[in-house]
């Protein structure tokens, strides 16, 4: 890994990577979640790889050509909570 130099001091990210790699998952996945919203907050823009715009077009395809297939998120919610 790299280092970084922050506004006062150099963060080396594998010593930062061996303390976060001790946290419990929960922990773990709401820093990321955490990270994530302040890089949508930032507003900065995050260029899509040739690959990711290829798979989009593709989503978008299946999307047009079979609109009555797309799944809404309710129903989606609404069928992993149901009860077993």
């Amino acid at each position: 890994m790299s280092s970084w130099k922050g506004s006062e001091e150099t963060v080396d990210m594998t010593t930062i990577m061996r303390e976060v790699d001790g946290w419990p998952v929960d922990d773990r996945i709401h820093l990321v979640q955490a990270i994530w919203d302040r890089i949508v907050e930032s507003g900065e823009k995050v260029d899509l790889t040739d690959a990711q715009k290829a798979d989009l077009d593709r989503r978008l395809a299946e999307l047009d050509a079979a609109p009555h297939e797309v799944l809404h998120w309710d129903d989606i919610t609404a069928h992993v909570r149901r009860p077993r």
